[in-house]
């Protein structure tokens, strides 16, 4: 339960998951204004207990655009299905998880 504070590749040796979550999202405003955007997963339809928040992140604007970037790399329809804007995505380019403008 966290704020995301970078968004870069990973190297852990990973798998696809068996289980599946719900997902809830609110918005939440920290101690400075800025809007934060909060999900929270909960539990798998095989928890014993009472469903409950399981994992919650938070992302900052800076985040969520980072993030949108890399589900258009990972999906590449739902970049093409968007009109292009000068800030789209598909406008800029990512170094070691820090979003830069392209040129």
């Amino acid at each position: 339960m966290a704020r995301i504070r970078s968004i870069a590749p990973g190297i852990q040796s990973i798998r696809a998951h068996d289980s599946e979550v719900d997902c809830f999202f609110n918005t939440v405003t920290d101690a400075t204004g800025e809007t934060l955007l909060h999900l929270s997963t909960f539990g798998s339809d095989h928890r014993r207990s009472a469903p409950k928040s399981s994992q919650s992140i938070q992302l900052d604007v800076a985040m969520a655009s980072q993030l949108i970037e890399v589900l258009y790399e990972t999906f590449p329809s739902l970049a093409a299905a968007q009109p292009t804007t000068a800030h789209s995505p598909a406008s800029s380019t990512r170094t070691n998880g820090r979003h830069r403008r392209a040129d």
